[in-house]
């Protein structure tokens, strides 16, 4: 560190609290609050899509099935005996859900990119390369 005399220009700004007003700090924050929001959203949706995956393969299944057996299907945490139109019924309403929440999950990424990026732009007009808000 050093002091800068009058009519010398600093050739970085440093990040300290002095120089981090209030407004810049709840920048910031809310910076890192949508990276971990997007973080926690990414995760859930290759959960999602590994289910819906797992429910195109059983519509596959389900399509070779005798009319007259009980279908085996996953309710919650149980495996339930159901006549097979009931069955189609429910992985239909599954399909259509699991669907919804993806589409969800992606628009909430989409967002959160969007909002990320005005303030990765602010930021860094502010405090150039002495902020540093990349992904490694």
């Amino acid at each position: 560190m050093r002091l800068v005399n009058e009519g010398e220009e600093a050739n970085d700004t440093e990040v300290t609290w002095v120089t981090v007003g209030s407004e810049d700090q709840q920048k910031i924050n809310t910076f890192s609050k949508l990276n971990q929001r997007m973080r926690e959203t990414n995760s859930t949706l290759e959960t999602l899509k590994v289910e819906k995956e797992s429910l195109d393969d059983l519509a596959i299944e389900i399509e070779l099935a005798d009319e007259d057996e009980p279908i085996l299907y996953k309710v919650g945490d149980t495996f339930l005996h159901i006549p097979l139109p009931q069955a189609q019924q429910r992985l239909v309403r599954d399909q259509k859900e699991i669907d919804e929440e993806i589409s969800k999950m992606s628009e909430t990424i989409v967002d959160c990119e969007k909002s990320m990026e005005e303030l990765k732009t602010a930021l860094y007009a502010r405090f150039g390369s002495a902020i540093n808000l990349e992904e490694k």
